[in-house]
């Protein structure tokens, strides 16, 4: 299976330059993929476009990962309905040092299809303005560059377009004339709403006499039609300190239904026999959630390795099998680590002890005391295994495992420990 055969099975093409097959097919090809250093981690938004790179390089083809450490400082319309607010060069190198650390996990950076590592602030900060529009703008015509969708899109609204931002596809283009001189680059991989800026590479290279050519992957939203990695809590990081490795491995196991069997084929390795033999599995038996707890133990590991993808399962396994108070004080302190939780001082649980309208809001498990609540009238809370009938019930240490851990439900999904200090 050749690599747009595997993109093509998994349903990861949404567009292509022509020829791009016996483009590939003719020799190993050099490829790249740039990310924005807006923060200095990654999101589960941005795997589709890692794992796009690390297939190039498993199909044999050697991946380029270019941190955008000079298009940083500009910022990219795409997908954009107002303006980025511009970074410092301090804060677009500290993100873009921390985003290529995360980008190394990946990739195999030995052998003859070495990845390699590339940020354009070495090109974008060097060339001067003249020498740019002389080398680059003069191939672009202004009803070239306003007739890409991203730009027409904020063009006809209230907002407008600056005319940095307006520049930027002229910036992404020259990044594909670079990697094409410096590294033998030929093609460009990135989401469907790079497809204006990707081709305006391609023409950039080719008006120079080079071979050039894109592949856009479709953007991922879950069933509903959100946004994909967006969660009541916010972002999911692929950075440990953003978001826990328990954290990570939960917002994977919760995948709806309908979306599961797609996650297998976009973010893990798994091939045609492995999908669908857990594709039938879940179709016989939805309630065992298996796939949804490979997709889980797959990408947990992969973004954090085998060490966090046990503990986040143990500590999985000890909260929602009810069981905590079996566990040694050691495990405790583990599983406390793992799971959400917080510190509240024990003498508010002396006396009546605390609301647990109040610690519901105070763990994010309800978002204002009126969802709090309505949760507690719905009968979905409860505090260990005890459900929690009155509105104003209170939580004491007589509640605690051991005096000193609050365990906190909400539904079948939601679980947050409060240590009392």
């Amino acid at each position: 299976m050749t690599f747009l055969d595997d993109l093509r099975w998994r349903g990861l093409i949404y567009d292509q330059t022509p020829d791009l097959a016996e483009h590939l097919a003719e020799a190993p090809r050099v490829g790249y993929i740039g990310f924005d250093p807006t923060a200095d981690s990654l999101h589960v938004g941005s795997l589709l476009q890692i794992l796009g790179l690390r297939r190039f390089q498993q199909h044999g083809h050697t991946p380029i990962a270019l941190v955008g450490g000079g298009t940083g400082l500009i910022g990219d319309p795409s997908g954009k309905k107002a303006e980025r607010q511009l970074l410092t060069r301090e804060m677009v190198e500290a993100n873009a040092a921390g985003i290529r650390t995360q980008l190394e996990r990946f990739l195999d950076f030995d052998g003859p299809r070495a990845a390699r590592m590339s940020n354009n602030a070495d090109w974008l900060t060097e060339i001067s303005l003249t020498d740019f529009l002389r080398d680059v703008g003069k191939h672009f015509t202004v009803q070239q560059m306003t007739a890409k969708e991203s730009v027409k899109r904020r063009l006809e609204s209230e907002v407008g377009l600056s005319f940095t931002e307006f520049s930027y596809q002229l910036l992404q283009a020259y990044d594909f004339l670079v990697l094409h001189e410096r590294e033998g680059c030929t093609v460009q991989i990135g989401g469907s709403d790079q497809w204006g800026n990707i081709t305006a590479g391609t023409d950039l290279v080719r008006r120079e006499g080079g071979k050039a050519h894109g592949l856009v992957q479709p953007l991922v939203t879950n069933s509903s039609g959100a946004k994909f990695g967006k969660t009541e809590a916010g972002t999911v990081w692929l950075d440990a300190e953003r978001t826990s490795p328990y954290r990570f491995y939960q917002f994977w196991l919760n995948s709806d239904d309908r979306d599961v069997v797609n996650y297998l084929k976009w973010f893990t390795d798994f091939g045609v026999d492995e999908v669908k033999a857990l594709a039938e599995s879940h179709e016989e038996r939805p309630g065992a959630r298996e796939a949804q707890r490979e997709l889980a133990r797959h990408v947990t590991t992969l973004v954090h390795g085998a060490d966090a993808t046990e503990a986040a399962e143990r500590a999985g396994r000890a909260l929602f099998g009810g069981d905590l108070s079996e566990l040694s004080s050691k495990e405790l302190d583990e599983v406390f680590e793992e799971a959400p939780s917080f510190e509240m001082p024990a003498a508010d649980f002396e006396g009546e002890g605390a609301r647990v309208i109040d610690l519901l809001v105070e763990a994010e498990l309800a978002s204002s005391r009126g969802e709090a609540k309505r949760a507690i009238q719905g009968g979905g809370v409860r505090v260990g295994d005890a459900r929690v009938e009155d509105l104003g019930q209170q939580v004491t240490r007589e509640d605690a495992i051991e005096g000193s851990v609050v365990v906190l439900r909400k539904g079948k999904k939601s679980v947050a420990l409060v240590r009392l200090v």
